[in-house]
């Protein structure tokens, strides 16, 4: 079973490149309501954000700032710093556990992931280009390496918290895929700990310390964050209640309104 299928098939995934070459300066305030993905591939990149100690890379690096957040990035005055850039749609604002559960920036450097290599190789040369179809060629390379982040982050257990170290544990994994796949199951606490092979106890106890959340808690948000998929594709909210696990709408309100401050249909009016 493919571990992260499920987030890519709940969450659309897009990427718009909007900066490539030598940032000298300071930028404008990077303020969009999307996440972003910043590739250093030269120089020393000092990265500012309000009520936060300035970051500084001085090597080839991955930034991933997966939720929205005000920011600056800067090179040197003289020599700049080489650097290419893309806004993030996956779930933005929306209960999307798998970018809720990644710090705040997520950093990488360059060489910690030798299967990235062939990909950036080639949007650095696209980056660097003026060939037809430049825009939407780095669109999808900026996809394709944020997938491969994801991929490397779960194999090589790059976070160690949230649900990629549930995933990466070999018993809580396979609790947490059995959720993402059945979120309209009525699941007991005895029937996920069945899943992962382990007594009740132990099974509630290393979910809480491992992903950080109770079996229960992660439960309920992934059933809110398909069901805001589910809105915003038009889906009824009988048909959502009873897709993600609830007896009916007036259940499922109730739980989504507790949540998030406002009813489903307020929520969706809110969205752009």
């Amino acid at each position: 079973m493919d571990s992260l299928a499920p987030f890519f098939e709940r969450f659309t995934l897009s990427a718009r490149m909007f900066f490539s070459g030598l940032q000298c300066g300071i930028s404008p305030i990077l303020d969009q309501p999307t996440g972003y993905l910043h590739l250093l591939r030269k120089g020393v990149l000092t990265i500012s954000r309000p009520n936060a100690r300035p970051l500084v890379l001085d090597t080839p690096s991955i930034v991933f700032l997966p939720r929205p957040q005000q920011h600056r990035v800067e090179g040197p005055e003289t020599e700049g710093v080489d650097l290419v850039c893309a806004t993030v749609q996956f779930g933005v604002g929306m209960l999307n556990p798998l970018t809720a559960s990644l710090p705040e920036p997520f950093v990488v450097p360059l060489n910690a992931i030798p299967e990235l290599a062939p990909a950036l190789e080639l949007l650095f040369s696209e980056a660097s280009s003026q060939r037809p179809g430049r825009q939407i060629a780095l669109d999808r390379l900026f996809e394709f390496v944020l997938v491969l982040l994801m991929r490397s982050a779960l194999s090589e257990r790059l976070i160690d918290s949230g649900v990629l170290s549930g995933l990466a544990d070999e018993r809580l994994g396979k609790a947490i895929q059995f959720m993402h796949k059945h979120p309209e199951t009525s699941w007991s606490l005895d029937q996920l700990a069945q899943q992962a092979g382990m007594s009740r106890a132990r099974f509630a106890a290393r979910f809480r310390h491992v992903v950080g959340v109770t079996p229960f808690e992660y439960l309920t948000d992934w059933r809110l964050g398909v069901a805001q998929t589910m809105l915003r594709k038009g889906s009824s909210i009988k048909l959502i209640a009873a897709s993600v696990g609830y007896a009916n709408a007036t259940a499922f309100t109730r739980v989504f309104t507790k949540r998030f401050g406002m009813s489903p249909s307020d929520w969706l009016a809110r969205q752009p």
